[in-house]
């Protein structure tokens, strides 16, 4: 396994260490200010993204096309569930990172295919999940719930303090 590859799936066990801290109420919540988006819906999005990658099909993944289960957003253990399809799925993949896929996408101006290495595409989707974990942490703490993991949501670029 790649060292990419398991940065993937590590990134993607810190969205388990919370996902088993989470009541529905609070994976649901959606009082927090400015967006009002719940713990849920992000991680949905992520775990969505990584499902277009492990069902890509003839070298293609188009990422506008994600299957959004909303039963994700609502309950920790589907959520959960979820994450194991997703690692497992991505275990098990074909893997050579510079293999060139096509990936599609809406960048504003309808959809727009590109031209990815598989290793630039897996390199985005552990971003991508760093990103709205930053934003889940920023909902945690206004909803008082703390997480253990004090790098939880920072790029590992990011100096500690």
């Amino acid at each position: 396994m790649s060292l990419l590859l398991e940065s993937c799936l590590k990134t993607l066990d810190n969205t388990k260490d919370f996902l088993l801290q989470l009541t529905d109420a609070e994976l649901t919540n959606k009082t927090v200010a400015p967006y009002y988006s719940s713990v849920g819906s992000h991680v949905r999005h992520i775990l969505d993204f990584y499902n277009c990658i492990v069902n890509e099909v003839e070298n293609g993944v188009d990422l506008s096309k994600r299957e959004r289960n909303l039963e994700v957003e609502l309950y920790s253990e589907v959520a959960l569930e979820y994450l194991e399809h997703i690692k497992n799925s991505l275990q098990q993949l074909d893997y050579d990172e510079n293999r060139i896929l096509q990936v599609s996408d809406d960048f504003g101006n309808g959809i727009i295919c590109l031209n990815y290495t598989f290793g630039a595409l897996l390199a985005q989707a552990n971003s991508h999940t760093i990103h709205h974990h930053a934003i889940i942490n920023y909902i945690l703490d206004r909803l008082g719930i703390v997480i253990t993991n004090s790098r939880f949501g920072f790029n590992p670029t990011t100096p500690a303090f």
